[in-house]
């Protein structure tokens, strides 16, 4: 029997993120996960957000470890995964209220990034909501020692991957047409970003 995923940071993490995404996602009725990684996060977010529909969404590779945690949950409003590549242009995988991802793009590399936000326009419905966690930087600094040396973990796993600067990221979304409405302070030197599609 395969043994369900587990992931520490996700736990410990979830309830802050809940408490941002109940907000942010209150007139909301669906919500495309982009890069559910295991899919402990989904539930969650699923459970407690029961008036909205869960769409979780990785690589093909991925999938399997998300359905062992939606059988074991048996929820109604959360679908089964999808297979999303962000550079598979365009994404025929629908249209959403929201859109919610969570570490990764201090994974993804800078063309990787930049295909998500086109992946993004095309998803996110108009007065739609995207939702982006993780660590950043400002003004092309580290917020934190700890981000400065995680970000040196990640490079040396992978030259591409890296903490990115929340300029950026934000030109990329003013460019599909998303305004900045909140940056949320998190714990452990993260943040959740919340734009509104025009």
């Amino acid at each position: 029997m395969i043994e369900k995923p587990f992931s520490q940071s996700s736990e410990n993490n979830k309830d802050y993120i809940l408490g941002v995404l109940r907000e942010a996602f209150e007139n909301s009725d669906s919500v495309l996960e982009i890069g559910s990684g295991i899919g402990q996060h989904a539930v969650y977010f699923a459970s407690n957000l029961s008036y909205l529909t869960w769409q979780p969404s990785d690589l093909d590779t991925d999938l399997s470890g998300i359905k062992l945690w939606l059988d074991e949950a048996n929820l109604p409003n959360i679908n089964n995964p999808i297979n999303l590549d962000v550079n598979n242009l365009p994404w025929d995988i629908g249209e959403y209220r929201g859109v919610f991802t969570a570490n990764t793009l201090h994974i993804m590399g800078k063309p990787e990034i930049e295909n998500l936000f086109l992946g993004i326009e095309q998803a996110l419905l108009s007065k739609g909501i995207l939702c982006i966690y993780g660590p950043f930087n400002y003004d092309g600094k580290y917020t934190s020692e700890s981000n400065e040396r995680f970000d040196g973990w990640l490079k040396k796993q992978n030259s591409q991957s890296g903490i990115r600067d929340f300029e950026w990221v934000n030109s990329l979304a003013e460019k599909i047409g998303l305004e900045l409405i909140k940056d949320h302070t998190m714990p452990a030197n993260n943040r959740l970003l919340e734009w509104r599609m025009e």
